[in-house]
């Protein structure tokens, strides 16, 4: 009897010791840190700016996707400073990113930065606007903005005989650029347009309003503007509402956020060619991924714009910001 309850005994210990060393090795496979993050790949965001919607909601997306991976996102904003983005960029490298998306302040100032992200061995995934060496990068995402301008001409040209065209750009993205010459490519074909002046904003609300003001005073016959944006088209109203030259100016802009839809069901501004920002997140996440997994990204991929107007103002919905 003593034999059979040592033996059983002994069992029982082994079988303990069995549980705790499947225990050990059970927790070595598991993330012990305080909010279980070692172990997580970190990528790096740089936008232009943070103080414009797109950017938020585009932010939003990746993040939700790659936290969504069990990885981490750290966002950068250098509020329209070339240097400081290009400073971010070098500090993400530092800091171990594996991957980095961009969205540059300058298509050109930028490349010196991803030229150091690569010779580090970090991926780049540029958003929104093009870099002027797109063999540096592993992916480029954006909208089709040379359509976007296209379309508001388009629909200029089908619903007024001519007119004044002022312009707000925004010269150091390329985005902006192709936006604003597709829309004169348009136009070219028009005579009865014709572009009387046009001033810089780098698509900010609050730097478009004095420039449209300037616009104004110096050609009070201007009667169209074609914004990059949306908040340079939002500036330009809140110029001409000041001046109540509002509803006799045709305004157009890019991208589709809520507050030009209202206007435009409102009767205030013409139309604005909407982008899908989360569209552009999701595409972004998808090919940086594909470069993580030792995949082949798409080289360029283009989101086409769509073209609200009062008509179908209702029916968008808000798609892609929402």
């Amino acid at each position: 009897m003593e034999r059979r309850e040592h033996a059983f005994w002994a069992l029982m210990v082994l079988m303990a010791l069995a549980l705790v060393v499947l225990g050990f090795m059970r927790l070595a496979g598991q993330d012990l840190s305080a909010r279980q993050t070692e172990g997580r790949r970190k990528l790096g965001a740089v936008y232009m700016t943070l103080n414009n919607p797109f950017y938020e909601v585009v932010d939003e997306e990746i993040r939700t996707a790659v936290e969504n991976r069990g990885d981490v996102l750290i966002s950068r904003d250098p509020a329209l400073s070339v240097e400081r983005q290009n400073e971010e960029i070098e500090e993400l490298i530092e800091d171990g990113v594996k991957l980095i998306f961009i969205n540059p302040v300058d298509w050109q100032k930028c490349v010196p930065a991803i030229e150091k992200a690569r010779r580090a061995g970090v991926q780049v995934i540029v958003i929104d606007t093009n870099v002027e060496d797109e063999s540096l990068v592993a992916s480029t995402v954006v909208s089709d903005n040379y359509l976007a301008g296209q379309q508001c001409a388009q629909h200029l040209v089908g619903t007024r005989q001519g007119g004044k065209v002022a312009l707000l750009t925004h010269v150091q993205a390329r985005s902006a650029q192709e936006r604003i010459q597709g829309f004169l490519d348009t136009l070219a074909h028009y005579p009865a347009f014709q572009v009387v002046d046009q001033a810089e904003c780098q698509g900010q609300l609050e730097t478009a309003m004095p420039a449209m003001e300037k616009m104004i005073g110096r050609h009070p016959e201007i009667d169209i503007v074609m914004a990059l944006n949306d908040p340079a088209a939002m500036g330009a109203m809140a110029a001409l509402r000041q001046a109540g030259r509002l509803e006799g100016v045709a305004v157009y802009g890019v991208d589709g956020v809520t507050e030009t839809r209202d206007l435009i069901a409102q009767g205030h501004m013409q139309a604005t060619a909407g982008q899908d920002p989360r569209g552009l997140g999701r595409m972004a996440v998808e090919q940086a991924y594909k470069v993580l997994g030792g995949g082949q990204p798409e080289p360029l991929v283009k989101l086409p714009t769509v073209l609200i107007t009062r008509e179908n103002v209702k029916a968008s919905n808000g798609e892609g910001w929402e």
